[in-house]
């Protein structure tokens, strides 16, 4: 029996180290979508008490906070397709690494401009304008 990786819990590698980013990111988005329920119901209980949360949201902790989000929405995602190919495809079980490593170089290859244009107007408005 193969010996546990030094400092870790886990035996398994790329696979078990996605189980675990999956299941993270599965339950930040919940948590997202429950805060975003419970927000988006204050309409209905108090306009100015809605229009105050929201305006709370205009901070650049919270676009840091949404661009979290949006990594977390694709990495999500992307791994679904990827345990979706390991249940389904005959060949799938045999390729788990690399379709590991390819979805998380998608990953960085569209959170990079992604993280980029979500942060702009922010970076622009703590550091000012290029222009």
């Amino acid at each position: 029996m193969p010996k546990a990786p030094a400092g870790t819990l886990y035996r398994g590698r790329e696979g078990m180290w996605s189980w675990v980013a999956h299941r993270v990111t599965g339950v930040l988005i919940f948590f997202f979508l429950f805060a975003h329920v419970l927000d988006t119901a204050l309409v209905r209980v108090s306009p100015d008490s809605y229009n105050r949360v929201i305006d709370t949201y205009k901070t650049p902790f919270v676009n840091l906070m949404e661009v979290g989000l949006v990594g977390a929405v694709l990495y999500h995602a992307l791994n679904g397709v990827r345990v979706m190919l390991i249940d389904f495809w005959s060949k799938g079980v045999r390729y788990q690494r690399e379709m590991t490593w390819a979805i998380l170089t998608v990953f960085v290859l569209v959170m990079a401009p992604g993280a980029y244009f979500m942060t702009k107007h922010t970076l622009e408005a703590i550091f000012g304008s290029a222009s």
